[in-house]
């Protein structure tokens, strides 16, 4: 089972807003996964809203995640899956309501799942400017093209 698979189904449960944003987003424009892209995490972009924070924070607990702030737990270990979750409240050049107007959505494993759009990853990335940024742009800059020319 895709490990994102029991999140989004408790972040839809709880009609939590939030769009799939990163490298792990980039991988859903991939037809057939043929231009995977490798990642240790899901990054979720999450409005500024408390009642929906909160909402997701819950449906993180419920799905057995473990919640962290930088380097510090903020409670037990749950993670079952060892898959990283990391929940922003900002995305390099980017308004949430900008990107959650124009996602998109990818069905896993029968889950809907909310992803950016691949340009606002790409855009995002390069606006970082943080070096993992820069080399991933730079490893993938053929695929990513090809991907742009065909979902955007």
């Amino acid at each position: 089972m895709n490990p994102l698979v029991p999140l989004a189904r408790q972040l839809g449960g709880r009609s939590v807003r939030y769009v799939l944003i990163g490298v792990g987003g980039a991988n859903h424009y991939a037809p057939g996964g043929s231009a995977v892209f490798v990642t240790d995490d899901h990054d979720l972009f999450l409005p500024l809203e408390p009642d929906n924070l909160v909402n997701c924070w819950a449906a993180c607990e419920a799905s057995g995640l473990e919640l962290w702030s930088g380097d510090e737990p903020l409670d037990s270990p749950r993670d079952r899956w060892l898959a990283e979750v990391d929940l922003t409240l900002v995305m390099k050049a980017y308004e949430f309501e900008t990107v959650w107007q124009q996602r998109r959505h990818f069905t896993i494993e029968g889950i809907e799942v909310c992803v950016a759009r691949l340009l606002h990853i790409v855009t995002s990335k390069h606006a970082a400017g943080r070096d993992k940024d820069k080399l991933f742009l730079a490893t993938h800059r053929e695929a990513l093209e090809q991907l742009l020319k065909r979902n955007d």
